[in-house]
């Protein structure tokens, strides 16, 4: 028979949600600093445009993906 996958939960039984607000928030503003950078790129201006783009996928995405969300439980 086939082995079932069982989801993967926290010790306590509760479903964890592998991004937070934080997580989204973060993707959402790296999104628009890509997209201005290939607006720019588009006007001709080549002298910011690349620092923006390459913020956007180098730093702002990879920390929205990396960051862990912050349990409120653990805190205390």
């Amino acid at each position: 028979m086939a082995n079932e996958k069982k989801p993967v939960s926290a010790k306590d039984g509760q479903h964890t949600v592998p991004f937070s607000k934080i997580n989204y928030i973060l993707f959402t503003v790296g999104l628009i600093i890509i997209t201005a950078g290939w607006f720019l790129l588009r006007a001709g201006h080549i002298s910011v445009s690349p620092i923006m783009l390459i913020l956007g996928y180098c730093v702002v995405i990879p920390v929205a993906i990396i960051l862990k969300p912050v349990n409120k439980k653990e805190k205390h």
